[in-house]
């Protein structure tokens, strides 16, 4: 598995509902829960991630 590098986002709450994105592996984003940092990773494709952003309103 390539060495991810997550971040939190940045509209993460204090509430525990975090999630924690990694950018830095060529073709996919990686996706996981932040209170389960061993647990599983979701892989997307980066034009998923974008259609995720922009249905969320945020741009990519």
């Amino acid at each position: 598995m390539p060495d991810f590098e997550f971040a939190k986002s940045s509209y993460s709450s204090g509430g525990g509902e975090c999630v924690e994105v990694a950018l830095n592996v060529p073709q996919a984003v990686a996706v996981r829960d932040s209170k389960q940092s061993d647990g599983p990773v979701l892989l997307l494709a980066p034009t998923a991630w974008d259609a995720f952003q922009e249905t969320l309103g945020r741009q990519p």
